[in-house]
């Protein structure tokens, strides 16, 4: 069967590499374009080059540097301040105008100044109960579109400077914050309206490949409360789009368990040091945590994603060997019910692994498809014969 597009998404608390898979997809075949279908700014891929070339992927497509074109679907939150700078980053690296490989739904909804100041001021309020945030704004951007649908700004009101000043104004009185001048934020989202081209739908032509972001543990429905996001990072908003186009759901797992901020991690062990050059502590996050892999977490992450098609093993190269495969008395968490994570105490049951790929594949029920053994494409191994062998987009 053919597919007309590849569904990326991690299926742990983020960090698992869905930045490198997406480039490695965009390196081996023929793809029209890198859809972005939730989250926004906080994103954080990053990619390296064989020739050493990095850069961390916030609202560029990870195929950006393979000269593969990103569309921000209607699902994405957009940041035109966050979005400059990284295209000036990625112009500094080698790609020739950015901002001609970007398009962008004029429906997305816009992260401002305000809404990150509003976010930030909210989360130190939490003193020592904090959730863990990016500080980006964006569970502002969603809050405050469910509570005024109609005034919250959107990508296609930088083209109509009243009433972009009209919906500034307003978001500025609610959240009772300062920040720049609406006339700057005006100015310059106009500037960003002069770049990017807007564009309804998904571009046409296929094939496509999604890049979501976050991971599934921290998604808005089925994350363990409160430590979530404002954003579904389960395949649902990249199905909706295809509008039922056949499409490979791609689950991305590394050798171990990491993430950022408070919350649950059933098995952190400080004393597992492995370099993690990309993950540093970050002054909203907080510190970048590292624990065994947890197969009953990511068996979750699957049933609430409602299935997974194949798996991307990340960081093999890791000197990792040891797998929890249940927690004492339960080997399942139901859809649902991740709460007991952070209400109840989970005891790890280990086991130790030599074969990796074989172990994950085993405990998670789908077949380890891409191998990852370092942070280029030329470090990724396809397995034969698999999803992803040949020309599986067409």
């Amino acid at each position: 069967m053919s597919h007309h597009a590849i569904i990326v998404v991690d299926l742990g608390y983020g960090d698992a590499g869905k930045g490198t898979v997406v480039d490695w997809l965009c390196a081996t075949r023929p793809v029209r374009a890198v859809i972005r279908f939730n989250g926004g700014a906080q994103a954080g891929h990053n990619v390296v080059l064989p020739d050493g070339r990095h850069h961390t992927f916030a609202q560029f497509g990870s195929g950006t540097l393979r000269g593969v074109p990103t569309h921000l679907s209607r699902f994405a939150v957009v940041d035109p301040l966050a979005l400059s700078a990284e295209a000036a980053h990625l112009a500094s690296i080698g790609v020739r105008d950015p901002f001609a490989l970007i398009t962008a739904d004029p429906e997305a909804l816009l992260a401002t100044p305000y809404h990150v100041e509003a976010g930030r001021r909210r989360e130190l309020a939490r003193g020592d109960d904090r959730h863990g945030s990016c500080g980006m704004g964006v569970g502002e951007v969603m809050a405050y579109s469910l509570a005024h649908p109609d005034l919250a700004p959107r990508v296609g009101d930088c083209a109509s400077p009243d009433v972009l000043t009209r919906k500034l104004l307003r978001l500025r009185a609610v959240l009772d914050v300062s920040g720049p001048p609406v006339a700057d934020c005006v100015a310059a989202f106009q500037d960003f309206s002069g770049c990017v081209r807007f564009a309804a739908g998904l571009p046409p032509g296929g094939p496509l490949v999604f890049e979501g972001a976050q991971g599934v543990l921290l998604d808005e429905w089925h994350g363990f409360d409160p430590y979530t996001t404002w954003s579904t990072t389960t395949f649902a908003n990249a199905l909706e789009l295809l509008g039922g186009a056949p499409a490979v759901r791609l689950g991305v797992v590394r050798t171990y368990t990491t993430r950022h901020g408070p919350g649950p991690l059933v098995t952190e062990d400080p004393s597992l040091v492995v370099p993690e050059p990309h993950n540093l502590f970050g002054p909203w996050q907080g510190a970048f945590r590292r624990g065994h892999f947890d197969a009953v977490a990511h068996r979750y992450a699957i049933d609430a994603c409602g299935g997974v098609d194949a798996l991307a093993l990340t960081h093999l190269d890791a000197p990792v060997s040891r797998m929890c495969v249940a927690y004492e008395g339960l080997d399942r968490l139901p859809v649902n019910g991740g709460a007991a994570l952070t209400s109840l105490p989970m005891t790890p049951v280990y086991a130790t692994v030599t074969d990796w790929p074989s172990a994950v594949s085993s405990a998670l029920g789908a077949p380890v498809v891409l191998r990852s053994y370092g942070p280029t494409s030329d470090d990724k191994i396809c397995a034969e014969g698999s999803v992803l062998s040949g020309q599986v987009l067409v």
